[in-house]
């Protein structure tokens, strides 16, 4: 499976933004495991460092390791 493909064709595609150490990363996620990710991340780590942000996310790159995240 390519990198690009969702691993939950059925959820729709949002924007997942992530300030860490000073840097903005931007990523495509299905809604779900952003959903899982900003959870995971606003309990370990800083509560306002990860958004879902309104818009298309086309040409962004998926969020790494996507699928762990609805492993849960």
């Amino acid at each position: 499976m390519s990198d690009q493909l969702s691993p939950l064709p059925s959820d729709p595609d949002v924007h997942l933004s992530v300030f860490l150490h000073g840097a903005r990363f931007d990523f495509t996620a299905c809604l779900t495991a952003a959903l899982e990710f900003v959870r995971d991340h606003r309990e370990h780590h800083y509560s306002d460092a990860v958004n879902v942000i309104p818009g298309d996310p086309s040409g962004l790159p998926r969020l790494p390791n996507e699928r762990l995240y609805l492993e849960r």
